[in-house]
């Protein structure tokens, strides 16, 4: 009695909400009629949410496949779904990796369009609006992106069902592979002076003194001078990490800091120096800014690295010992001394880059090298954004082709592992529309649906 009583009050207060919500109303601020055009669960979406997603899609210049307005709000209903679980799992997101995105995008649109008066031109909004409405839009789709990890969860895929994948593709269909190439390296990393790192420990030094004496704050030496670029941008601020997301060095001291008024000691880190000050602990996890100054490197002492390099190259090639030797007894390159000198693609697992996956300095000397051929020495700029003198060995170059089972074995994983991701998040999508409450306003109700389920009437 009382759940058909729960079931028949939840129909009213539904009831309510579409007779409140569907109708047209003017929104205040910027003074234009609005209407709600689709009502999934307790959330609405409206008519100026896909009109500004469009204009966003459009200016991005993304293709879109049908009507976009059928397309559109179907992909926030979506995402709606998706949210709605994650509020139910308690699902969270760091809102520093959210501030960073919006961050990277709100330059992009600056970049790309000239200038933030013009942005604001574009958008219709003052850039504040732009930002908060980006913000809303980069979280939900971090949220979204870890609850359909959370639904996929672990998949596995054997070699069994990669045949039969492949098998099944007509001839016609077959993915087409770029040519991708086999890259070992050779790495030495330039050291600065003790003259330099004195200097930067100076900085350092004064600038806590500066802050503990009131003089400063934390955030505002960490704007002006962090040479963490990202951080820097909110004041040091890193975000809640636990110990295990940060370098050893730096989070067993961060980790001991007690009083958020006062500065840490000096850490010294591969990446440079640093000063820390916690802000808050919750648990096993702490939000801490920084500041990181990195010691400028000498052009003789890069000079005297290419040098040695060149001479490396040469006793290779007369064969006094082999490349992979180098790599593995005079190479600083931790990811890849280990392993022959071989690169990783971090994208994929596998040794194999698309030229455009190589670091643009790699890339431009891979392209007119043979296989088993050796580079002069080369400087690029590294992970740390510090340069790295450098050889570079072509192991192998694979033609564009036809995928095959035998040469293409992780690609074609990759499309089964994909298709099988699709599968889950399609079967969960449809089984969410049938116990979700799901009204379409009529003027927007006549499309050809990706999930046919929308349309309950």
């Amino acid at each position: 009695m009382n759940d058909k009583m729960n079931d028949k009050l939840k129909q009213m207060c539904r009831n309510v909400l579409v007779f409140l919500l569907f109708p047209v109303f003017l929104n205040a601020q910027d003074n234009v009629l609005d209407e709600v055009i689709w009502v999934v669960g307790d959330q609405a979406i409206l008519k100026s949410e896909v009109e500004e997603q469009y204009k966003e899609l459009l200016y991005q210049n993304e293709k879109i496949d049908g009507d976009p307005f059928c397309v559109i709000p179907e992909q926030m209903a979506i995402q709606k779904l998706f949210l709605t679980q994650a509020k139910i799992d308690s699902i969270e997101v760091s809102e520093i990796e959210v501030a960073r995105q919006v961050d990277a995008r709100m330059d992009y649109y600056i970049t790309q369009i000239g200038s933030k008066e013009k942005m604001e031109e574009y958008f219709r909004k003052p850039a504040t609006q732009i930002r908060e409405t980006m913000r809303d839009l980069v979280r939900d789709q971090f949220i979204t992106r870890e609850m359909q990890k959370k639904i996929i969860g672990e998949i596995k895929i054997t070699p069994t069902e990669v045949r039969k994948y492949y098998d099944k593709i007509p001839e016609d269909s077959i993915p087409y592979i770029p040519m991708q190439v086999e890259v070992q390296v050779v790495t030495l990393e330039p050291k600065p002076t003790i003259q330099e790192t004195d200097e930067v420990k100076a900085r350092l030094r004064q600038f806590t003194e500066q802050i503990n004496n009131g003089e400063y704050e934390f955030s505002t030496i960490a704007r002006m001078y962090s040479q963490d670029n990202e951080s820097a941008k909110r004041g040091g601020e890193l975000g809640f990490q636990g110990r295990t997301s940060l370098l050893p060095e730096f989070a067993s001291v961060a980790f001991s800091l007690q009083n958020p008024q006062r500065v840490s000691q000096i850490v010294e880190s591969e990446y440079g120096f640093h000063i820390i000050q916690l802000i808050e602990r919750k648990g096993d996890k702490g939000n801490f800014r920084h500041v990181l100054l990195k010691p400028r490197i000498e052009m003789t002492e890069i000079n005297n690295l290419l040098t040695k390099l060149d001479s490396i190259s040469l006793d290779i090639k007369d064969k006094k010992f082999t490349f992979e030797d180098a790599a593995l007894y005079i190479s600083q390159d931790k990811d890849s001394k280990n392993n022959k000198g071989l690169l990783v693609n971090p994208m994929t697992g596998s040794a194999r880059f698309e030229m455009q996956d190589l670091p643009q300095e790699v890339a431009k000397v891979v392209d007119k090298m043979q296989p088993g051929e050796i580079s002069n020495a080369i400087v690029i700029v590294g992970k740390k954004e510090q340069p790295v003198c450098m050889l570079v060995k072509l192991k192998a170059r694979y033609p564009a082709h036809k995928a095959n089972v035998s040469s293409d074995y992780q690609d074609l994983k990759d499309l089964v592992r994909a298709a099988k991701t699709q599968e889950a998040i399609s079967n969960w999508i449809r089984e969410k529309q049938k116990t979700t409450y799901i009204r379409i306003n009529p003027n927007w109700s006549n499309c050809e649906f990706q999930y046919p389920g929308w349309n309950k009437e």
